[in-house]
């Protein structure tokens, strides 16, 4: 928890760099001097060397934390002549990316970066240090400059950083409020954000692990499916912690999903990641928060870090809504070289939906090489799926108020989202476990009285009902 620090308040530092061509009504400060190339090049260098081969060591050098070995060798190539390339730019600020060193990006990448010259890739990269860096003018400059190109691809990418940069320029400057010399970082809201290791209904069922659960061996593909993005979701400015509502609860409950299917594999150990927003010490509490970009590469890095045993993969995506219409983007990256692999796409009305969510929720099952596990619970894919990720979301809610991380007053109206569920819970057992670890939460909190449904007939079902007490 407490990562994703761009998007918490802090003061504004100078721009170290700016990009070579483009203009803006917002001049970044002068190009700070670069570092002087080592006066003794690496073991690795030479007249013959080739320029994959010094981006491999560089490479190297990187993942053995040896940044300064790194940077004479980039330092080396860019001004050697092959600092106009392409290739070598992308190669250079996507690997210093991926290890975290965004501040070295913007050092040695926005003075030589021409978007004419070298296209949209190493600028997205720029793009992404300057907003992990909270630098918002020279973040402005470089989307100026890369809405320029005219790319119809890169435009719902160019319009989510658009929203995250406006959110940044949103956020004031600390300075001048709380205790003389306090650190105006210390006391700013901050974002942080819950692993779901198993299928949200199953916690409050941990004596039928060994029933419900399937059993997980040898080597484990480790996946995160991340909270969605919302671009261009418009918050109630009246109310700063509004309840959960559809767009937020399907953010999250899209995720809970997948991450629910794959636990459902004997290949695969995912987690669902879903995020809160802190308030500063003294405020009001907690409360659901909704992304307005994409995750960044040092976003995933940091799940990446903070996740205790490792991914091999992550799952972002940005969700979008119009006029009854929606529209569903996923990415798959490869946590390995933090590299985008595959896209999906999908779009439906209300009365589309469950056809485009079973489409989208195959092709990922697909591509990733899911299968199903076998357990004394045989797990089956949803044949409503927009309900179910309604339960999900209902689930996810009340355990993060039964667990104190949110207030209940962020819900959806409890009595409603337990009747539709109950309405479900004949579907199947998974439906049956659900209703009944949302009643008993529900009940448990004093957050709506109990409800009777039918459920689905199984000695399984039977056997969680009299766990739970009824």
């Amino acid at each position: 928890m407490g990562f994703f620090d761009r998007f918490a308040i802090r003061k504004q530092e100078p721009v170290p760099g700016a990009p070579a061509n483009g203009t803006s009504a917002s001049a970044p400060a002068p190009v700070s001097p670069a570092p002087e190339p080592a006066a003794t090049p690496p073991a690795t260098a030479g007249a013959g060397a080739s320029v994959k081969s010094r981006l491999a060591a560089a490479r190297e050098k990187l993942a053995a934390r040896d940044l300064p070995a790194a940077m004479a060798i980039y330092e080396e190539l860019v001004a050697g002549g092959t600092g106009d390339r392409a290739d070598v730019l992308v190669a250079i600020s996507g690997d210093l990316g991926s290890h975290g060193h965004v501040a070295e990006i913007i050092e040695l990448i926005a003075p030589r970066y021409d978007a004419d010259r070298h296209g949209p890739a190493t600028g997205l990269n720029l793009l992404q240090a300057y907003l992990a860096l909270r630098h918002a003018d020279a973040a402005q400059h470089v989307l100026d400059i890369l809405f320029a190109l005219n790319r119809p691809e890169l435009e719902d990418r160019l319009h989510g950083f658009s929203n995250a940069i406006a959110e940044l320029l949103a956020t004031p400057d600390q300075i001048g409020h709380g205790p003389a010399g306090a650190d105006p970082a210390a006391d700013a809201p901050k974002i942080g954000l819950i692993s779901v290791s198993k299928p949200i209904w199953f916690y409050g069922l941990e004596p039928h692990a060994a029933q419900i659960l399937p059993p997980k061996e040898n080597r484990l593909r480790r996946i995160a499916f991340a909270q969605l993005a919302l671009p261009g979701h418009v918050a109630d400015e009246k109310n700063p912690r509004p309840p959960e509502d559809e767009l937020g609860r399907l953010s999250r409950g899209i995720p809970l999903w997948f991450a629910e299917t794959f636990y459902f594999s004997p290949s695969y150990a995912p987690v669902a990641a879903v995020a809160f927003r802190t308030p500063p010490a003294g405020q009001a509490e907690n409360h659901h928060v909704a992304f307005s970009a994409e995750w960044t590469t040092e976003n995933l890095r940091q799940l990446v870090e903070t996740s205790g045993e490792g991914l091999d993969f992550i799952v972002t995506g940005a969700l979008r809504a119009a006029a009854g219409d929606y529209e569903l983007l996923l990415r798959v990256w490869e946590v390995k070289t933090f590299r985008e692999r595959k896209t999906f796409n999908a779009r439906w009305t209300p009365a589309t939906a469950d056809a485009a969510l079973a489409k989208i929720h195959a092709e990922v099952r697909a591509y990733m090489e899911w299968s199903p596990a076998s357990a004394a619970f045989a797990y089956t894919i949803p044949a409503q799926p927009r309900a179910w990720i309604d339960t999900l979301g209902a689930s996810l809610g009340l355990f993060l108020v039964e667990k104190t991380i949110l207030p209940a007053d962020q819900l959806a109206p409890v009595d409603e989202d337990l009747r539709q569920v109950a309405g479900r819970a004949a579907q199947s057992e998974a439906a049956s476990f659900a209703f009944l670890t949302l009643r008993s939460r529900a009940v448990k909190l004093g957050l709506a009285a109990s409800l009777d449904a039918v459920l689905a007939r199984s000695p399984l079902v039977n056997t969680a009902k009299a766990t739970l007490g009824d």
